[in-house]
């Protein structure tokens, strides 16, 4: 590996960036399957007002009144759409770290700027889903996890190697504990959940 002022990181001979390919291709899919599903449901939506996707359960878990709300389409289109060409970058670079290939600090920098504006997005989604919109979708959630996974262990990952600045203590958490981290951060949004809809979980 190289430092900040350095070019490229070399890590595939540890394992490290191999794991993180790893990550990547698998986080990547599981958005990429939530991606498409939503995609093939709006279509069917559009098409037929009427139509009721698979993953409407109740009033609480209603994928269509996602789906049929404004914020489904934060850009002027349906964001899945987006989701298919993020998660397919996702895809790419996890595939380019797994066959060992160096990338330049540039490249990573990208990479996470990327991932920062993924978990920004999906936040913004989480709130609105629970407090505006009044409704989840599983497909959704299962793009959250993803998202937040990826982002932080990308981000511990430009940490550690230190291709983003940082304080000593925060390089040490990122090395032994970065899976603590996604964990507290699902956990949060897990109990958000749970708090936000207790009497109908509980009725």
């Amino acid at each position: 590996m190289t430092t900040a002022a350095g070019r490229h990181v070399r890590t595939t001979g540890t394992g490290t960036a191999r794991g993180l390919g790893l990550l990547l291709v698998l986080t990547g899919a599981a958005g990429l399957l939530a991606s498409w599903v939503i995609t093939l449901d709006k279509f069917k939506l559009l098409e037929d007002p009427g139509f009721t996707p698979g993953c409407s359960l109740n009033p609480v878990v209603s994928c269509g009144s996602v789906m049929e709300s404004d914020q489904a389409a934060a850009f002027g289109f349906p964001n899945p759409m987006l989701g298919l060409v993020a998660y397919a970058v996702v895809v790419c670079v996890g595939v380019t770290l797994l066959t060992g290939a160096v990338l330049p600090r540039w490249y990573w920098l990208l990479f996470e700027a990327g991932a920062l504006f993924g978990v920004g997005f999906v936040t913004w989604l989480q709130f609105e889903s629970l407090y505006r919109i009044n409704a989840l979708c599983l497909w959704c959630v299962l793009a959250w996890v993803a998202t937040i996974t990826l982002f932080w262990y990308v981000t511990g990952f430009t940490v550690r190697h230190r291709l983003l600045p940082a304080p000593r203590w925060v390089r040490t958490l990122f090395e032994e504990f970065t899976w603590v981290v996604v964990v507290v951060h699902l956990g949060i949004i897990g109990m958000l959940i749970l708090t936000r809809w207790w009497d109908f979980w509980t009725s």
